[in-house]
Protein backbone atom coordinates (compact mmCIF):
# COMPACT_ATOMS: atom_id res chain seq x y z
CA UNK A 1 0.00 0.00 0.00
CA UNK A 2 1.42 3.56 -0.79
CA UNK A 3 2.23 5.38 2.11
CA UNK A 4 1.86 9.56 2.45
CA UNK A 5 5.53 11.20 2.37
CA UNK A 6 4.49 14.62 2.18
CA UNK A 7 5.02 14.20 -1.69
CA UNK A 8 1.76 13.04 -3.36
CA UNK A 9 -1.72 12.80 -1.54
CA UNK A 10 -3.09 9.73 -0.35
CA UNK A 11 -7.05 9.54 0.61
CA UNK A 12 -7.64 8.22 4.04
CA UNK A 13 -3.89 8.67 4.96
CA UNK A 14 -4.33 12.73 5.00
CA UNK A 15 -6.44 15.17 6.90
CA UNK A 16 -9.32 15.87 5.26
CA UNK A 17 -8.80 19.47 4.87
CA UNK A 18 -6.00 18.68 2.57
CA UNK A 19 -8.06 15.82 0.53
CA UNK A 20 -10.79 18.61 0.20
CA UNK A 21 -8.60 21.11 -1.17
CA UNK A 22 -7.11 18.64 -4.19
CA UNK A 23 -10.84 16.90 -4.63
CA UNK A 24 -12.12 20.68 -4.87
CA UNK A 25 -9.83 21.26 -8.16
CA UNK A 26 -10.58 18.02 -9.74
CA UNK A 27 -14.58 19.10 -9.04
CA UNK A 28 -13.20 21.96 -10.92
CA UNK A 29 -12.23 20.49 -14.02
CA UNK A 30 -14.78 17.68 -14.02
CA UNK A 31 -17.08 20.47 -15.47
CA UNK A 32 -15.16 20.52 -18.40
CA UNK A 33 -14.32 17.11 -19.04
CA UNK A 34 -17.62 15.43 -19.92
CA UNK A 35 -17.22 13.21 -23.23
CA UNK A 36 -13.23 14.49 -23.69
CA UNK A 37 -10.40 12.87 -23.79
CA UNK A 38 -8.27 13.98 -20.51
CA UNK A 39 -4.79 13.35 -19.55
CA UNK A 40 -3.74 13.60 -15.49
CA UNK A 41 0.04 14.91 -15.96
CA UNK A 42 1.60 14.14 -12.14
CA UNK A 43 -1.94 12.02 -11.41
CA UNK A 44 -0.08 10.38 -8.31
CA UNK A 45 -2.51 7.96 -6.44
CA UNK A 46 -4.83 8.27 -9.07
CA UNK A 47 -8.01 9.28 -6.85
CA UNK A 48 -8.29 12.74 -9.05
CA UNK A 49 -8.09 10.44 -12.48
CA UNK A 50 -10.79 8.50 -11.14
CA UNK A 51 -12.94 11.87 -10.33
CA UNK A 52 -12.52 12.89 -14.05
CA UNK A 53 -13.28 9.20 -15.36
CA UNK A 54 -16.63 9.62 -14.37
CA UNK A 55 -17.88 12.73 -17.15
CA UNK A 56 -14.94 11.82 -19.27
CA UNK A 57 -14.93 10.29 -22.57
CA UNK A 58 -11.51 8.66 -21.45
CA UNK A 59 -8.31 9.41 -19.21
CA UNK A 60 -5.00 8.53 -19.51
CA UNK A 61 -3.49 9.21 -15.72
CA UNK A 62 0.75 9.45 -15.65
CA UNK A 63 3.06 9.54 -13.34
CA UNK A 64 7.08 8.97 -12.84
CA UNK A 65 6.94 7.04 -9.70
CA UNK A 66 6.33 3.26 -10.49
CA UNK A 67 4.73 2.72 -6.47
CA UNK A 68 2.14 5.83 -7.17
CA UNK A 69 1.03 4.01 -10.75
CA UNK A 70 1.25 0.13 -8.71
CA UNK A 71 -1.65 1.37 -6.59
CA UNK A 72 -3.71 4.17 -8.77
CA UNK A 73 -4.04 0.95 -11.21
CA UNK A 74 -4.64 -1.60 -7.80
CA UNK A 75 -7.05 1.34 -6.39
CA UNK A 76 -9.48 3.01 -9.39
CA UNK A 77 -10.13 -0.02 -11.89
CA UNK A 78 -11.93 1.72 -14.14
CA UNK A 79 -12.98 0.85 -18.11
CA UNK A 80 -12.25 4.86 -19.50
CA UNK A 81 -9.33 4.90 -17.11
CA UNK A 82 -5.56 3.59 -17.88
CA UNK A 83 -2.24 4.91 -15.54
CA UNK A 84 1.00 5.38 -17.38
CA UNK A 85 4.45 5.39 -16.11
CA UNK A 86 6.28 8.52 -18.23
CA UNK A 87 7.54 12.00 -17.27
CA UNK A 88 5.72 15.20 -17.45
CA UNK A 89 8.64 16.73 -19.64
CA UNK A 90 8.94 14.24 -22.24
CA UNK A 91 4.80 13.10 -22.74
CA UNK A 92 4.69 10.20 -24.86
CA UNK A 93 1.50 11.07 -26.59
CA UNK A 94 0.75 12.30 -30.46
CA UNK A 95 0.65 15.91 -31.10
CA UNK A 96 -3.26 17.24 -30.19
CA UNK A 97 -4.48 13.95 -28.48
CA UNK A 98 -6.27 15.52 -25.63
CA UNK A 99 -9.17 17.83 -25.02
CA UNK A 100 -8.13 18.38 -21.33
CA UNK A 101 -4.99 18.04 -19.97
CA UNK A 102 -4.89 18.92 -16.41
CA UNK A 103 -1.94 19.34 -13.90
CA UNK A 104 -2.70 19.85 -10.36
CA UNK A 105 0.03 20.82 -8.03
CA UNK A 106 3.05 19.21 -10.48
CA UNK A 107 4.58 22.18 -11.98
CA UNK A 108 6.59 22.96 -8.63
CA UNK A 109 7.95 20.06 -8.39
CA UNK A 110 9.71 19.71 -11.97
CA UNK A 111 12.98 20.83 -12.71
CA UNK A 112 12.22 21.05 -16.66
CA UNK A 113 8.51 22.91 -16.19
CA UNK A 114 9.16 25.36 -19.09
CA UNK A 115 9.59 22.04 -20.82
CA UNK A 116 6.20 20.52 -19.29
CA UNK A 117 4.18 23.55 -20.34
CA UNK A 118 5.22 23.27 -24.07
CA UNK A 119 4.76 19.72 -23.81
CA UNK A 120 1.15 20.22 -22.74
CA UNK A 121 0.75 22.95 -25.98
CA UNK A 122 1.77 20.22 -28.08
CA UNK A 123 -0.39 17.38 -26.63
CA UNK A 124 -3.60 19.63 -26.57
CA UNK A 125 -6.17 19.27 -29.66
CA UNK A 126 -6.89 22.82 -31.20
CA UNK A 127 -10.11 23.40 -29.34
CA UNK A 128 -8.85 21.85 -25.58
CA UNK A 129 -8.23 23.37 -22.50
CA UNK A 130 -5.05 23.17 -20.30
CA UNK A 131 -5.54 23.38 -16.24
CA UNK A 132 -2.78 23.77 -13.85
CA UNK A 133 -2.34 24.87 -10.62
CA UNK A 134 0.65 25.91 -8.25
CA UNK A 135 0.40 26.98 -4.60
CA UNK A 136 0.98 30.97 -3.54
CA UNK A 137 4.65 31.08 -2.92
CA UNK A 138 4.24 34.21 -0.69
CA UNK A 139 1.28 32.52 1.09
CA UNK A 140 2.74 28.96 1.30
CA UNK A 141 6.34 30.14 2.44
CA UNK A 142 4.48 31.97 5.36
CA UNK A 143 2.75 29.10 5.83
CA UNK A 144 4.96 26.66 6.78
CA UNK A 145 6.58 29.10 8.98
CA UNK A 146 9.74 27.13 10.90
CA UNK A 147 9.45 24.07 8.62
CA UNK A 148 11.02 25.73 6.04
CA UNK A 149 10.53 25.38 2.26
CA UNK A 150 8.81 22.03 0.93
CA UNK A 151 11.90 19.77 0.34
CA UNK A 152 10.01 18.25 -2.55
CA UNK A 153 9.50 21.69 -4.38
CA UNK A 154 11.87 22.70 -7.32
CA UNK A 155 10.31 26.01 -7.97
CA UNK A 156 7.59 27.90 -6.33
CA UNK A 157 5.64 30.66 -8.35
CA UNK A 158 4.51 34.29 -7.35
CA UNK A 159 1.20 34.95 -9.27
CA UNK A 160 2.80 37.69 -11.85
CA UNK A 161 5.68 34.98 -12.51
CA UNK A 162 3.12 31.97 -12.70
CA UNK A 163 1.05 34.63 -15.26
CA UNK A 164 3.66 34.93 -17.82
CA UNK A 165 4.71 32.19 -17.80
CA UNK A 166 2.19 30.48 -19.15
CA UNK A 167 1.17 33.50 -21.56
CA UNK A 168 4.07 32.92 -22.95
CA UNK A 169 3.06 29.61 -24.14
CA UNK A 170 -0.37 30.02 -24.31
CA UNK A 171 -2.52 32.77 -25.98
CA UNK A 172 -5.46 32.60 -23.84
CA UNK A 173 -4.91 32.44 -20.21
CA UNK A 174 -7.81 32.84 -17.41
CA UNK A 175 -6.32 32.99 -13.95
CA UNK A 176 -8.47 31.51 -10.61
CA UNK A 177 -7.34 32.42 -7.50
CA UNK A 178 -8.32 28.72 -4.64
CA UNK A 179 -8.53 29.46 -1.25
CA UNK A 180 -10.09 27.02 1.80
CA UNK A 181 -12.96 29.48 2.54
CA UNK A 182 -15.59 28.94 5.37
CA UNK A 183 -19.26 29.06 4.42
CA UNK A 184 -22.95 28.41 5.68
CA UNK A 185 -25.00 26.09 3.90
CA UNK A 186 -28.72 25.61 3.95
CA UNK A 187 -29.23 21.86 2.53
CA UNK A 188 -32.44 20.11 2.28
CA UNK A 189 -33.24 17.05 3.91
CA UNK A 190 -34.42 15.63 0.91
CA UNK A 191 -32.06 16.19 -2.00
CA UNK A 192 -32.87 19.01 -4.02
CA UNK A 193 -32.90 19.84 -7.77
CA UNK A 194 -30.70 22.93 -7.59
CA UNK A 195 -28.21 24.83 -6.42
CA UNK A 196 -27.77 28.13 -5.44
CA UNK A 197 -24.71 29.85 -4.27
CA UNK A 198 -23.53 33.21 -2.78
CA UNK A 199 -20.16 34.92 -2.69
CA UNK A 200 -20.03 38.08 -1.85
CA UNK A 201 -18.29 40.85 -3.87
CA UNK A 202 -14.75 41.78 -3.09
CA UNK A 203 -11.57 42.10 -5.45
CA UNK A 204 -9.68 38.60 -5.02
CA UNK A 205 -6.01 39.31 -3.84
CA UNK A 206 -3.53 36.99 -5.75
CA UNK A 207 -0.70 37.44 -3.09
CA UNK A 208 -2.88 36.08 0.13
CA UNK A 209 -4.58 33.55 -1.81
CA UNK A 210 -3.57 30.20 -1.19
CA UNK A 211 -3.41 28.66 -4.50
CA UNK A 212 -3.52 29.84 -8.33
CA UNK A 213 -5.33 27.87 -10.88
CA UNK A 214 -5.29 28.69 -14.33
CA UNK A 215 -7.15 27.85 -17.48
CA UNK A 216 -5.17 27.95 -20.71
CA UNK A 217 -6.24 27.39 -24.14
CA UNK A 218 -5.00 27.78 -27.88
CA UNK A 219 -8.25 29.42 -29.13
CA UNK A 220 -10.51 32.35 -26.61
CA UNK A 221 -12.74 31.17 -24.07
CA UNK A 222 -16.20 32.36 -22.99
CA UNK A 223 -17.32 33.08 -19.47
CA UNK A 224 -15.49 33.33 -16.36
CA UNK A 225 -17.37 32.01 -13.67
CA UNK A 226 -16.84 31.35 -9.74
CA UNK A 227 -16.83 27.82 -8.54
CA UNK A 228 -17.88 27.06 -5.30
CA UNK A 229 -17.16 23.00 -4.28
CA UNK A 230 -18.54 21.97 -1.15
CA UNK A 231 -17.32 18.58 -0.27
CA UNK A 232 -19.03 15.96 1.93
CA UNK A 233 -16.85 15.91 4.58
CA UNK A 234 -18.14 20.21 4.26
CA UNK A 235 -19.58 20.40 8.13
CA UNK A 236 -16.98 23.08 9.28
CA UNK A 237 -18.32 23.45 12.41
CA UNK A 238 -18.69 19.66 13.23
CA UNK A 239 -15.38 18.44 11.77
CA UNK A 240 -14.35 21.52 14.31
CA UNK A 241 -15.93 20.04 16.67
CA UNK A 242 -14.35 16.69 15.82
CA UNK A 243 -11.30 17.97 16.30
CA UNK A 244 -11.11 19.85 18.81
CA UNK A 245 -12.43 16.23 20.67
CA UNK A 246 -9.29 14.34 19.20
CA UNK A 247 -6.75 17.54 20.60
CA UNK A 248 -8.67 17.06 24.17
CA UNK A 249 -7.89 13.38 24.03
CA UNK A 250 -4.60 13.89 22.60
CA UNK A 251 -4.14 16.44 25.29
CA UNK A 252 -4.96 14.53 28.06
CA UNK A 253 -2.57 11.93 26.54
CA UNK A 254 0.02 14.18 26.71
CA UNK A 255 -1.07 15.28 30.15
CA UNK A 256 -0.11 11.13 30.95
CA UNK A 257 2.69 11.58 29.19
CA UNK A 258 3.71 14.46 31.20
CA UNK A 259 3.66 12.67 34.41
CA UNK A 260 5.24 10.04 33.52
CA UNK A 261 8.10 11.82 31.81
CA UNK A 262 8.31 13.81 35.77
CA UNK A 263 8.57 10.90 36.65
CA UNK A 264 11.14 9.06 34.87
CA UNK A 265 12.98 12.54 34.82
CA UNK A 266 13.05 12.34 38.87
CA UNK A 267 14.22 9.07 38.09
CA UNK A 268 17.03 10.32 36.11
CA UNK A 269 17.54 12.85 38.55
CA UNK A 270 18.65 10.59 40.81
CA UNK A 271 20.27 8.57 38.58
CA UNK A 272 22.12 11.67 37.59
CA UNK A 273 23.15 12.31 41.21
CA UNK A 274 24.69 8.81 41.77
CA UNK A 275 26.15 8.61 38.31
CA UNK A 276 28.08 12.41 39.34
CA UNK A 277 29.03 10.80 42.28
CA UNK A 278 30.39 7.75 40.45
CA UNK A 279 32.05 10.20 38.28
CA UNK A 280 33.47 12.59 41.11
CA UNK A 281 35.36 9.42 42.32
CA UNK A 282 36.23 8.09 38.96
CA UNK A 283 37.87 11.97 38.45
CA UNK A 284 39.92 11.01 41.54
CA UNK A 285 40.78 8.08 40.50
CA UNK A 286 41.67 9.08 36.80
CA UNK A 287 43.93 11.92 38.70
CA UNK A 288 46.15 9.49 40.53
CA UNK A 289 46.24 7.71 36.80
CA UNK A 290 46.99 10.82 35.04
CA UNK A 291 49.79 10.94 37.54
CA UNK A 292 50.90 7.71 36.95
CA UNK A 293 50.87 8.13 33.31
CA UNK A 294 52.57 11.42 33.30
CA UNK A 295 55.48 9.53 35.52
CA UNK A 296 55.19 6.72 33.00
CA UNK A 297 55.74 9.31 30.21
CA UNK A 298 58.96 10.59 31.42
CA UNK A 299 60.21 6.87 32.00
CA UNK A 300 59.05 6.25 28.45
CA UNK A 301 61.24 9.73 27.39
CA UNK A 302 64.20 8.42 29.15
CA UNK A 303 63.68 5.00 27.61
CA UNK A 304 63.51 6.77 24.13
CA UNK A 305 66.68 8.61 24.79
CA UNK A 306 68.56 5.24 25.24
CA UNK A 307 67.27 3.97 22.75
CA UNK A 308 68.21 6.28 20.71
CA UNK A 309 71.88 6.37 22.01
CA UNK A 310 72.03 2.47 21.60
CA UNK A 311 70.91 3.22 18.05
CA UNK A 312 73.29 5.56 17.09
CA UNK A 313 75.89 3.17 18.98
CA UNK A 314 74.37 0.12 17.06
CA UNK A 315 74.50 2.72 13.62
CA UNK A 316 78.48 3.16 14.36
CA UNK A 317 79.38 -0.31 15.21
CA UNK A 318 77.46 -1.45 11.92
CA UNK A 319 78.89 1.47 10.15
CA UNK A 320 82.86 0.27 10.85
CA UNK A 321 81.38 -3.43 10.27
CA UNK A 322 79.79 -2.68 7.08
CA UNK A 323 83.11 -0.93 5.96
CA UNK A 324 85.07 -3.77 7.62
CA UNK A 325 83.02 -5.84 5.67
CA UNK A 326 83.90 -4.16 2.53
CA UNK A 327 87.24 -4.44 2.78
CA UNK A 328 86.97 -8.30 3.13
CA UNK A 329 84.93 -7.78 0.10
CA UNK A 330 87.50 -6.05 -1.92
CA UNK A 331 90.56 -8.44 -0.04
CA UNK A 332 88.47 -11.30 -1.26
CA UNK A 333 87.63 -10.02 -4.88
CA UNK A 334 91.53 -9.58 -5.38
CA UNK A 335 92.50 -13.10 -4.00
CA UNK A 336 90.01 -14.47 -6.25
CA UNK A 337 90.72 -12.86 -9.01
CA UNK A 338 94.91 -14.29 -8.20
CA UNK A 339 93.33 -17.52 -8.14
CA UNK A 340 91.54 -17.38 -11.12
CA UNK A 341 95.02 -16.13 -12.76
CA UNK A 342 96.87 -19.20 -10.92
CA UNK A 343 94.22 -21.26 -12.17
CA UNK A 344 94.37 -20.40 -15.68
CA UNK A 345 97.97 -20.66 -15.71
CA UNK A 346 98.19 -23.88 -14.27
CA UNK A 347 95.44 -24.83 -16.59
CA UNK A 348 97.86 -23.68 -19.37
CA UNK A 349 101.02 -25.23 -18.12
CA UNK A 350 99.22 -28.59 -17.49
CA UNK A 351 97.96 -28.07 -20.92
CA UNK A 352 101.42 -28.07 -22.66
CA UNK A 353 103.14 -30.58 -20.87
CA UNK A 354 99.99 -32.81 -21.69
CA UNK A 355 101.26 -31.89 -25.33
CA UNK A 356 104.93 -32.67 -24.22
CA UNK A 357 103.90 -35.48 -22.67
CA UNK A 358 101.64 -37.22 -25.36
CA UNK A 359 104.09 -36.13 -27.97
CA UNK A 360 106.79 -38.07 -25.44
CA UNK A 361 104.69 -41.06 -25.05
CA UNK A 362 104.11 -41.36 -28.90
CA UNK A 363 108.10 -41.63 -29.17
CA UNK A 364 108.54 -43.47 -26.86
CA UNK A 365 106.16 -45.89 -28.69
CA UNK A 366 108.15 -45.71 -31.58
CA UNK A 367 111.24 -46.35 -30.05
CA UNK A 368 109.43 -49.59 -28.52
CA UNK A 369 108.13 -50.64 -31.65
CA UNK A 370 111.71 -49.93 -33.35
CA UNK A 371 113.50 -52.14 -30.79
CA UNK A 372 111.04 -54.74 -30.81
CA UNK A 373 111.83 -54.76 -34.82
CA UNK A 374 115.48 -54.91 -34.16
CA UNK A 375 115.09 -57.26 -31.50
CA UNK A 376 113.00 -59.67 -33.94
CA UNK A 377 116.04 -58.95 -36.47
CA UNK A 378 118.55 -59.29 -34.47
CA UNK A 379 116.38 -63.01 -33.47
CA UNK A 380 116.33 -63.80 -36.51
CA UNK A 381 120.19 -63.01 -37.51
CA UNK A 382 121.10 -65.10 -34.59
CA UNK A 383 118.82 -67.92 -35.96
CA UNK A 384 120.18 -67.39 -39.37
CA UNK A 385 124.21 -67.64 -37.63
CA UNK A 386 123.00 -70.89 -35.92
CA UNK A 387 121.76 -72.55 -39.03
CA UNK A 388 124.63 -71.69 -40.78
CA UNK A 389 127.35 -72.17 -38.05
CA UNK A 390 125.24 -75.72 -38.04
CA UNK A 391 125.80 -76.26 -41.70
CA UNK A 392 129.07 -75.35 -41.64
CA UNK A 393 129.95 -77.74 -38.66
CA UNK A 394 128.14 -80.30 -40.84
CA UNK A 395 130.22 -79.17 -43.89
CA UNK A 396 133.53 -79.33 -41.85
CA UNK A 397 132.46 -82.94 -40.63
CA UNK A 398 131.57 -83.95 -43.91
CA UNK A 399 133.26 -86.85 -45.16
CA UNK A 400 134.47 -84.99 -48.49
CA UNK A 401 136.00 -82.14 -46.42
CA UNK A 402 137.57 -84.40 -44.49
CA UNK A 403 138.65 -86.20 -47.47
CA UNK A 404 139.96 -83.08 -48.81
CA UNK A 405 142.32 -81.94 -46.48
CA UNK A 406 143.61 -85.10 -46.24
CA UNK A 407 144.51 -84.93 -49.77
CA UNK A 408 144.97 -81.32 -50.07
CA UNK A 409 141.85 -80.66 -51.80
CA UNK A 410 139.24 -78.17 -51.29
CA UNK A 411 139.33 -74.56 -49.75
CA UNK A 412 140.99 -73.72 -46.98
CA UNK A 413 138.35 -73.21 -43.35
CA UNK A 414 138.99 -70.61 -40.45
CA UNK A 415 139.39 -72.90 -37.67
CA UNK A 416 136.42 -72.23 -35.55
Amino acid sequence: MAEFTGERVIPGQVDIDLLNEHMARYAFAARLARGKRALDAGCGAGYGSAELARAALSVVGIDSSPDAIEFARATYPMPNLSFELASCEALPHADGSFDLIVAFEVIEHLTGWARFLREARRTLAPNGQFIVSTPNKLYYTESRGAEGANPFHVHEFEFEEFRDELRSVFPHVSLFLENHVEGVTFQPHEAGNTVEVRVDSGSAAPEESHFFVAVCANRSQVGNPTFVYVPRAGNVLRERERHIGLLERELSQKDDWLETAKSELAQLQREHQRQTEELNRSNVWAERLNQEVEARRARVAELQEELARDQRNAREVAEGYAAKVRDLESESQEKTQWAIDVETSLKADVAKQTAELVRAVEALHRTEKELDERTAWAHRLEAEGQSLQRQVTLFHESRWVKLGRKVGLGPAFPAS
